[in-house]
C-alpha cells in the first residue's frame, strides 16, 4: 500500500515522461460516411418583423430525409425489400425482448442469420410512441454480439449527436476497430458524455494530456470509483516504470474493449481466440500473426460477419507453416483451388473429397459453397465427389440453377432437396429428420397462425419475422410444427428465397454434422 501510495503521489511528476511513452499501434478503420445537407426553417412572411426578445431563438435543423434516431439504418427499403413501417405497429419492449432472445441463440442456419442482420440494419420508422432509442441500442448490441462491429459502428454514426448511452456503445465499438480517436476528442471536449472514469483517462492520454489523466485517476482511486482491476490496469498504463516492475496481471474472462486495449498498451496483449466474437475483428489486420488471423476469420465467417471472399483472402495469403488442425484446412483449400485451375476432373475430385470434410469440421460449408459451387456444376464428377458437388450447389447462392440438374437424380435426398430449391417439394420424402415438416411449409393450407395473420396490416412485419426466426430455431431442435410455421411465415411475407435457402441449409448441414 505504501508503494502504491508513493506511485500515485509521484504520478504527477512522472506524467511528463509517461507522455513520451508510445501506445500500442492501433489499426485504423476508414469508413465512407453519407453526408446529407441540413436546412433551417425560414420565418413565415406573415410573422411580425420585430422580435419580442433579444435572446437567440431556438432553431431546429435536421438532415433532409433522415429518419428518427431509432429508425436509423444502413440498408434502405430499396435494398432490403422491406417496408419502412417494419416496426411501426409493434411494442418497443416486445421487439427488444425478441431481439435479445435471438441474440443469445446458437445460430441454426446462415440464411436466417443473414435475415436477422438485415432486420437489425434496416432503415425503418421506429415503433409508435417514442423515438426508438432503446430499440436502436438493442439492435447495436445484437450486431456487436454477432461480430458485426464495423456495421454497428456505422449505424451509430448515422444517428447524429450521441447521447451518453449511445456514446458508451459507440466507444466500445471504436476501441475494437481502432477508430476511437474521434470519440476521444469528443469526450475530452464534453466529459459529461461518459461517467466512466477509465474512458476519460484513456481519452485524456490519447489527447496527450497526461497530467489531466493522472488527476482523474488519483481522484477516482481515492474515492473508490475505480474497481480493483481497472485501477491496477490504469496505474500501469499511466506509469510505465511501475508496469515494468510489476508482475503480469491475470486477464479477465470477459474483458471490456477498454480493458482489452489497456492490456495491449501495457505490453500484455490478450489472445482473442478465447474471447467473445467481437474481439476477433481486431485480428483481421494480421498484426498478431497469420494463425490468429485465420482463427478470427473462421469465427467471423461462421457468424456471417465477413463474406467468403474475405475468408478466402486470409486462407490464401501465405503457405502453411505447420501441420495439423487449421493448417491442414489451409493446405486442403489451397490444393483444391489449384486443382480447379487444372480443369482435370480426377484431380478436382480428389481435392474436393479432402477439402469438404475440412470445411465441414470448421462449420464453413456455406461460405465454401458460395465460393466454388458454380465452378463444380459442369465438371464430369462421379461418386462421392459428384454428391458433394450437388450439396455445394444447393448450399450456394445459385441453388436454383444447381437444382435443375438434380431433379431427376437417382439419389432420393438430392431429388427431394432439388424440389425444395424449386419451391415444390413433392413426391417421395426421404427418411430425413426434417423432410415432412419442411415439405408441409409448401404444401399445407396457406392459413397463417392467428398471432401472425394480422401483423402485416398492423405494420408489425419486423416482429413477425423475428418470431419466424425464433420458431425456426425451435423447429431445428425437434418441434416440427414450429418449423413448418416458420417456413410459411417467411413465404407469406414474400421471403421465398430465404425460406428455400434456410430449408436446404438445415437439411444438408444436419446431415453433414452427423458425419463428423
Amino acid at each position: 500500500m505504501r508503494i502504491r501510495a508513493f506511485l500515485i503521489a509521484a504520478g504527477m511528476t512522472s506524467a511528463a515522461s509517461a507522455q513520451d511513452a508510445p501506445l500500442s499501434a492501433i489499426d485504423w478503420l476508414t469508413m465512407q460516411r453519407d453526408v446529407t445537407p441540413a436546412v433551417t426553417i425560414a420565418p413565415r412572411a406573415f410573422e411580425p418583423p420585430v422580435a419580442q426578445s433579444a435572446a437567440v431563438p431556438k432553431v431546429d435543423s435536421r438532415p433532409l430525409g433522415a429518419p428518427e434516431i431509432g429508425g436509423a439504418g444502413l440498408l434502405p427499403t430499396s435494398v432490403t425489400g422491406l417496408p419502412q413501417t417494419l416496426w411501426r405497429g409493434s411494442s418497443e419492449a416486445r421487439l427488444i425482448d425478441l431481439i435479445e432472445r435471438l441474440q443469445g441463440r446458437a445460430p441454426s442456419v446462415p440464411a436466417l442469420d443473414s435475415l436477422y442482420h438485415t432486420l437489425l440494419l434496416a432503415e425503418a420508422v421506429p415503433p409508435a410512441g417514442g423515438d426508438g432509442t432503446a430499440l436502436l441500442r438493442a439492435r447495436v448490441a445484437a450486431l456487436y454480439d454477432h461480430g458485426l462491429v464495423a456495421p454497428a459502428e456505422a449505424l451509430l454514426d448515422r444517428v447524429g449527436p450521441l447521447t451518453p448511452e449511445l456514446f458508451s456503445l459507440a466507444f466500445d465499438l471504436a476501441l475494437l476497430t481502432g477508430s476511437d480517436d474521434a470519440l476521444c476528442r469528443m469526450l475530452n471536449a464534453r466529459p459529461r458524455l461518459s461517467r466512466d472514469l477509465a474512458a476519460r483517462i484513456w481519452c485524456a492520454t490519447r489527447g496527450g494530456d497526461y497530467p489531466r489523466a493522472m488527476t482523474i485517476y488519483q481522484t477516482g482511486h481515492a474515492l473508490g470509483h475505480l474497481n480493483g482491476r481497472d485501477s491496477e490496469l490504469l496505474l500501469r498504463f499511466l506509469d510505465p516504470e511501475y508496469a515494468e516492475e510489476a508482475r503480469p496481471l491475470r486477464p479477465p474472462v470477459r474483458p471490456s474493449p477498454l480493458q482489452f486495449r489497456l492490456f495491449e498498451a501495457i505490453g500484455e496483449a490478450l489472445p482473442t481466440a478465447p474471447l467473445p466474437l467481437p474481439f476477433a475483428v481486431v485480428e483481421l489486420s494480421g498484426d498478431s500473426g497469420w494463425r490468429a488471423q485465420l482463427q478470427a476469420a473462421e469465427r467471423l465467417a461462421r457468424a456471417g460477419a465477413i463474406d467468403g471472399n474475405q475468408l478466402l483472402g486470409v486462407y490464401t495469403d501465405q503457405m502453411r507453416a505447420a501441420s495439423g488442425g487449421i493448417w491442414d484446412r489451409v493446405e486442403a483449400l489451397q490444393r483444391f483451388e489449384a486443382a480447379l485451375e487444372t480443369q482435370d476432373a480426377g484431380k478436382i475430385s480428389v481435392a474436393l473429397e479432402k477439402v469438404w470434410p475440412q470445411m465441414r469440421s470448421a462449420g464453413l460449408l456455406v461460405p465454401f459453397s458460395n465460393l466454388f459451387a458454380d465452378r463444380l456444376q459442369d465438371m464430369p464428377l462421379a461418386g462421392r465427389a459428384a454428391r458433394i458437388a450437388g450439396f455445394a450447389g444447393l448450399l450456394s447462392d445459385g441453388y436454383e440453377a444447381a437444382a435443375h440438374g438434380l431433379a431427376q437424380s437417382d439419389d432420393a435426398t438430392l431429388a427431394f432437396l432439388a424440389g425444395i430449391a424449386r419451391g415444390a417439394p413433392d413426391g417421395y420424402l426421404p427418411d430425413l429428420p426434417y423432410a415432412t415438416a419442411l415439405a408441409q411449409g409448401w404444401t399445407r393450407a396457406a392459413d397463417l397462425p392467428s398471432d401472425i395473420a394480422s401483423m402485416a396490416a398492423q405494420d408489425r412485419i419486423g416482429e413477425a419475422l423475428l418470431i419466424a426466426l425464433e420458431r425456426f430455431d425451435s423447429g431445428a431442435e425437434g418441434n416440427h410444427d414450429d418449423l413448418t410455421e416458420s417456413i410459411r411465415i417467411l413465404r407469406s411475407f414474400g421471403l421465398e428465397d430465404v425460406a428455400r435457402r434456410a430449408a436446404l441449409q438445415l437439411v444438408i448441414l444436419d446431415m453433414e454434422s452427423a458425419r463428423r
